[in-house]
């Protein structure tokens, strides 16, 4: 096989749901965050677990992948686009009963008017100022909305994988003031939400990454695993340079593998200098630059040429390659790119 291979470990992926889950109450629902193709790593096989795993609502960001998770789980479970009701969603929404969050009165005019009676729920901007409606547009259009009978009013964190942030207490606060006394059930957290304790947690709570194994769930199984193919191995003499720019010069006899795989697969050029690749328990130093579709690796060490070299493994997750890169694990994982091969385990 030329490309690499991605297993996806669908058990781990659902014992994360589990485990954040179990993070609060029997009360409160645990939803699961598949936007993005999951992640990355296939929405319908991801969906599929983690429904089998207990989770029945799911967030996606716009209405065209809030269609891929109706197509993979069917009726029966409640699929909420966190862009809300985009112009031109009108049909997708009703036929696949799609649930938008509704973002602002622009939105929220176009939803009741193109379908009235349709399931929505709203968004408001406690801080962020990203997605939702601010404090005083909320107030003015509040007992309208009320009327329609919403399904859930939300809101985001900005800083929640930074516990003692004081940006948490401050939007804690500011969504309380929006919504208590309101019979609505409401959502302030993901999954770094989650983990800041109960009375961040509601009604309902919207993991994402910490279901694929990312931070800030420190605890999380790793989901993720990509082995790339040794396509040559070469010798090379003592001051010879390795790849693009001459970057990497060996100072005595090296051995150097190439292995299939590069930036066009999501194995950002920044993280090479810090980035090891490992044959086992055995780190091997990227060497040189990477480039589109190869990566050179000193192997001398090894006691034989391997046959392939794993890059996210036992050793090495999706944000130990992030920090190389000066990234966040969501964007390794949104970043690996369709060539790989991809083997789901489990599920």
């Amino acid at each position: 096989m030329g490309t690499g291979q991605l297993t996806i470990d669908l058990d781990a992926l659902a014992d994360n749901w589990r485990a954040l889950n179990a993070a609060s109450a029997d009360r409160v629902e645990t939803a699961a965050v598949v936007k993005a193709d999951g992640y990355g790593l296939g929405v319908g096989r991801v969906a599929k677990a983690l429904a089998r795993a207990g989770a029945r609502r799911f967030f996606v960001a716009v209405a065209e992948e809030g269609a891929a998770v109706r197509e993979a789980l069917g009726p029966g479970v409640e699929v909420n686009v966190f862009g809300g009701h985009m112009r031109g969603d009108r049909d997708m929404i009703a036929d696949l009963d799609l649930v938008p969050m509704i973002n602002s009165i622009d939105q929220l005019l176009r939803h009741v008017e193109a379908l009235p009676g349709h399931r929505f729920g709203i968004q408001l901007d406690s801080g962020m100022n990203r997605l939702g409606m601010e404090p005083a547009e909320w107030a003015a259009v509040r007992e309208i909305v009320l009327e329609q009978r919403p399904t859930l009013i939300m809101s985001h964190l900005a800083c929640a994988d930074e516990p003692d942030h004081a940006m948490n207490r401050l939007q804690l606060s500011s969504f309380i003031d929006m919504t208590e006394g309101l019979d609505v059930p409401r959502s302030l957290s993901a999954t770094g939400g989650i983990l800041l304790g109960p009375e961040f947690h509601f009604d309902l709570t919207r993991p994402g990454i910490g279901l694929y194994g990312g931070r800030p769930f420190e605890q999380a199984r790793p989901v993720v695993r990509l082995d790339l193919p040794v396509i040559q191995v070469r010798d090379l003499d003592p001051s010879e340079t390795v790849g693009y720019g001459n970057t990497w010069t060996s100072r005595g006899p090296v051995r150097i593998a190439t292995v299939s795989g590069g930036y066009a697969d999501g194995i950002h050029r920044i993280m090479g200098p810090k980035t090891a690749f490992f044959a086992g328990d055995v780190p091997c130093p990227v060497r040189g630059r990477i480039s589109m579709d190869l990566i050179t690796v000193d192997v001398t060490h090894l006691d034989e040429d391997p046959e392939e070299l794993s890059l996210l493994c036992h050793r090495q997750g999706v944000d130990h390659l992030a920090d190389n890169a000066g990234t966040i694990g969501y964007e390794i994982l949104t970043s690996l790119g369709n060539r790989f091969a991809r083997r789901y385990a489990g599920g």
